[in-house]
């Protein structure tokens, strides 16, 4: 009974002995929790200052000797909190930096980004955030354990509307992969490098609800905390966001929380062990766990009840799996029913658009229809009026053409006489003071060429001027007398005939051409077809038929005498191949079907 007793009282000394050393050697451990969620310039974030909240009354539960919870910092407040907390980290065995909220990769280095920060161009993020080195370097001093956890992963709304100032430069999608240089150092991602994380739709986001769960647990090694940490967000959020850890530590185990301490009760229970295995094995409550338990411990009470929790584990996957299934069928049959709708609503969008443009383009063509007729309308109008115009000036230039030169002929007529009656008078003046004096005489053949020189002058004679006044000779003083208004005897050629024709300073009579000649300015000349073609009845050149011609032969003294009556006769306005000329229309060959005859003192030119 005395021994007894002194092994009760030995093993109670022990144990307080234990505990109190225990107690004495505590690790000094210290918390900086950041949660910005009140960005001044982008939108706000509503999970960030509840997930600090949460994780900083984890730390205070695991009994953390200081905890500082900072929420929605600015650029000097944050430094000011990293400043103050690094002195702190000096006098702990653990430190902890915790933040929630933005933050951007530049060109393979991760900044935490203040409330205040606009971030317009990339050389902004230098001056405006915090790089992560800056928060490593205030943890460095802890003496075990330094851990930095960042619930900064999320898509960042500044990389949208940030400017390059070098196009190469790389703005990443989430944050980048680190690599600690100072040991038993660990830096936690909500996930990992590269993609971003999700805030659900719950008060706190899935990383920071696995960590309150999983860090505290006294006993947990952090790189197997972690491993729980990175299945239950797995699992949160359908395997969409997959934390991830960087760093390493030693072989021993690193629990954030001690375990408690085990005292040994005065009799040894042979199943302590495989309780304490079993109850470590249900704290991680994963698949390996249990298949690491039943290898240990194949048999017996706890093994089955190993194999029924594994049994739970396996109907929970198959039941996480077939609602996975079914929520991927349901969106899927929601997609296909938007798509199906989407392209009905597409189809008949593009048939009343088709439509409309078809109503378009038929009203536009009716109009330009309507268009063309009016402006045709239009121009027949003005074309209308423009050829009455044309007319009604034409008609009236012609007949103050014909009545200008009616007046110029009388005047010119009145000259002429008023002229000669003054030569006349004053030779008889001549003749009254000197009557022996004469003028000298030219003979009939003078005279006469000197007549027929001025008349082909006149355009009334179209041969030469020979002294001859033949019936040619008389026919052009005949057409003077009728375009000139005198009346000269035609049979012979004489002085005032002479005067007469000299005092016109310009053409008298109209070209007249005859057949097979061509006005040339006041002249007829030939005209000349090139081979294979002649000339017509409308003085025209024309191509010669395949017909051989009849070759007549007539008598030339026949010839001659026809010849010879045809110019003792008056000439005769001809019914082709003739010139007409008037001051109105200029020369130009007479029309078929038409013909010259005098009215008045001119030719007109008369069509049936």
């Amino acid at each position: 009974m005395r021994l007894r007793l002194f092994v009760l009282l030995i093993l109670a000394t022990w144990l307080s002995t234990g505990l109190g050393t225990s107690s004495a050697l505590a690790e000094k451990r210290v918390a900086l929790v950041m949660g910005n969620s009140a960005y001044k310039n982008v939108a706000r974030l509503a999970n960030p200052a509840n997930d600090a909240a949460l994780v900083g009354g984890m730390f205070r539960k695991a009994g953390f000797e200081t905890v500082d919870v900072k929420l929605d910092l600015n650029v000097v407040e944050m430094r000011k909190a990293l400043r103050e907390f690094g002195g702190k980290a000096r006098e702990a065995d653990v430190a902890v930096i915790y933040y929630a909220g933005h933050g951007i990769e530049l060109d393979g280095t991760n900044y935490l980004i203040p409330t205040d920060a606009a971030l317009e161009t990339d050389t902004d993020v230098l001056d405006e955030a915090f790089p992560l080195d800056r928060v490593l370097f205030a943890i460095e001093p802890a003496k075990q354990l330094r851990l930095v956890i960042l619930d900064a992963c999320r898509d960042n709304p500044f990389a949208k509307s940030m400017k390059r100032t070098v196009a190469s430069r790389a703005i990443g999608r989430g944050l980048a992969k680190v690599e600690p240089t100072s040991p038993n150092t660990m830096v936690a991602f909500a996930a990992k490098a590269g993609s971003t994380a999700s805030d659900g739709d719950a008060k706190n986001s899935p990383f920071a609800t696995a960590l309150v769960e999983r860090l505290p647990m006294p006993g947990l090694d952090l790189r197997k905390a972690f491993g729980f940490v990175r299945d239950d967000v797995l699992k949160t959020t359908g395997y969409k966001q997959e934390p991830y850890v960087y760093g390493s530590l030693g072989g021993d185990d690193v629990p954030l929380v001690a375990a408690k301490p085990v005292v040994a009760g005065p009799q040894a229970n042979p199943d302590a062990e495989i309780r304490r295995d079993y109850e470590l094995a249900l704290q991680l409550g994963t698949r390996d766990g249990w298949t690491a338990f039943l290898n240990r411990f194949p048999s017996g009470f706890y093994a089955d009840l190993a194999k029924g929790q594994l049994n739970k584990i396996g109907a929970e996957e198959t039941r996480a799996t077939a609602a996975e299934k079914a929520r991927q069928a349901e969106d899927e049959k929601s997609r296909l029913v938007a798509e199906r709708a989407k392209k009905a609503e597409q189809e008949k969008a593009a048939a009343a658009a088709k439509a409309a443009e078809d109503a378009k383009a038929a009203a536009e063509k009716a109009k330009q229809i309507e268009e063309a007729k009016a402006a045709a309308a239009e121009q027949r109008r003005k074309d209308a009026e423009a050829a009455a115009a044309k007319a009604l000036a034409d008609k009236q230039a012609a007949e103050k053409a014909l009545a200008d030169k009616l007046a110029n002929d009388r005047a010119a007529a009145e000259k002429q006489a008023t002229e000669k009656q003054q030569v006349a008078d004053s030779a008889q003046r001549v003749a009254a003071v000197a009557p022996t004096s004469s003028q000298p005489t030219l003979s009939p053949a003078e005279t006469a060429k000197l007549v027929q020189s001025e008349l082909r002058r006149v355009g009334c004679l179209a041969t030469a001027a020979d002294g001859d006044w033949n019936a040619s000779s008389q026919r052009s003083l005949t057409l003077f007398n009728k375009y000139a208004g005198t009346k000269f005897d035609a049979k012979q050629a004489n002085l005032d005939a002479l005067d007469a024709i000299k005092a016109k300073p310009g053409r008298v009579c109209p070209l007249v051409c005859d057949h097979g000649f061509k006005a040339d300015g006041d002249a007829c000349v030939k005209i000349a077809c090139r081979a294979g073609y002649r000339v017509n009845d409308d003085n025209e050149c024309e191509k010669i038929q395949d017909k051989k011609p009849v070759v007549r032969r007539e008598d030339a003294n026949t010839r001659d005498a026809e010849r010879k009556q045809i110019e003792s006769k008056p000439a005769k306005p001809q019914t082709s191949g003739q010139i007409y000329c008037a001051a109105t229309v200029g020369c130009r060959p007479v029309r078929s079907g038409c013909r010259l005859e005098q009215k008045g003192s001119s030719n007109v030119e008369v069509c049936n």
